[in-house]
């Protein structure tokens, strides 16, 4: 049985579709969440009144925000004024119900010079579509890579983004229903509940980076790692991925990769975060373990974020930002050695933001949170 708060897009279609509204005044709700390795940081209100929004994303030296809204459009923020028109409008085409609709968008490196972007929706069947796009022609989008989900309609994942290697990478959910039913996350012949990773600058529509272990073994080429639930937020830091993966019954999980680490298995539905799924044993060999993880007395559905590389608050440089959508704590810890180090949950952050339903980041390595009731709000350092 699929536990309803576990699954966050779920709850946000069953929020109540919020009217558009004007940008909010920066000076709104700058309420201090905690103090942390010396800096009381605060939510900033940046904006309000967007349709269940799932990412804020910048191109690449770029000062706008794009926010992702699941209903099918892009808006953005430019120059602290959110403009009127979408940047792209989708919702025709995309299927956005439960856990479905537009999850994700991914700039180009070379965003400036080539204006080429690439999105991930459910599309008008319920499959998993990664399609390209030019910013001056929005409207017209090649898809690349689908990948049928017709089994049931969650855990369609929705993340991607190019990694250091200039590669883009793709986090897939496992296909839905609870437990990994059809055993897909360990098949390494479907590209559910895997991370995938595609050239999109040689061949078209795509080409497979010769370096992806499953290209000469029979799997699916394009599979980069298995062993992965519903992925809710990754994000790069230099060549290290974070990768938020939602749990089933009664572990969250955190887990990182190098771009190197072709062929990781990180374990579900073998495990869920470090112990065994449904069997009291199991074998754990060769498993790539989470590097944080945290029990359903604490939460129930992980929101993963950004590690900070911002200016504002030097001191939490290098501090990785993630969240629980069910309790709305804003959580941190420092990777050392391999393994979260100085994990530290910052529970006043429940009352001020509400449920987290995804981070963002911008071209200056600032970080933001969006929010169940479509606000978008900005980390500072509070006020003196």
């Amino acid at each position: 049985m699929i536990r309803p708060t576990l699954c966050l897009t779920a709850l946000l279609l069953a929020a109540p579709a919020l009217a558009q509204s004007a940008l909010a005044q920066t000076t709104l709700a700058q309420t201090p969440l905690a103090t942390q390795d010396g800096v009381t940081v605060a939510a900033q209100t940046v904006a309000t009144g967007f349709d269940q929004p799932v990412l804020l994303i910048a191109p690449p030296g770029d000062p706008r925000l794009f926010i992702v809204e699941k209903t099918g459009r892009i808006r953005v923020i430019d120059g602290g004024t959110l403009t009127p028109q979408p940047f792209l409008d989708i919702a025709n085409r995309i299927t956005s119900g439960g856990e479905q609709g537009l999850l994700g968008l991914a700039f180009h490196p070379g965003f400036a010079r080539n204006q080429r972007f690439f999105v991930y929706y459910t599309d008008r069947d319920g499959a998993i579509t990664v399609a390209e796009g030019l910013a001056s022609d929005p409207g017209t989008l090649t898809p690349l890579l689908t990948v049928p989900h017709d089994q049931a309609n969650n855990h369609n994942g929705g993340w991607l983004d190019f990694g250091p290697d200039g590669l883009l990478y793709i986090g897939t959910g496992d296909g839905g229903a609870g437990g990994d039913p059809w055993g897909n996350a360990q098949n390494p012949d479907v590209r559910l509940g895997k991370l995938l990773r595609i050239d999109v600058d040689s061949a078209k529509p795509y080409a497979i980076p010769p370096t992806n272990p499953f290209a000469t073994t029979g799997g699916a080429p394009e599979i980069f790692a298995l062993g992965l639930r519903n992925p809710w937020r990754a994000a790069f830091d230099g060549d290290t991925l974070y990768i938020g993966d939602v749990g089933q019954g009664e572990w969250e999980e955190v887990n990182v990769l190098k771009t190197t680490d072709a062929g990781a298995n990180l374990g579900w539905n073998r495990t869920e975060g470090r112990a065994c799924f449904a069997t009291a044993t199991c074998d754990q060999t060769g498993l790539t373990p989470p590097v944080h993880v945290y029990d359903h007395n604490q939460g129930c559905s992980v929101t993963g974020g950004h590690v900070y590389r911002g200016a504002a608050m030097p001191a939490l440089q290098g501090r990785y930002f993630f969240s629980d959508f069910c309790t709305g704590n804003l959580m941190s810890f420092r990777l050392s050695d391999g393994q979260a180090q100085d994990v530290v949950g910052m529970a006043e952050a429940t009352a001020s933001l509400g449920q987290v339903s995804s981070f963002g980041q911008d071209s200056a390595g600032e970080l933001y949170l969006l929010t169940l009731d479509g606000t978008v709000a900005k980390l500072v350092p509070a006020p003196n």
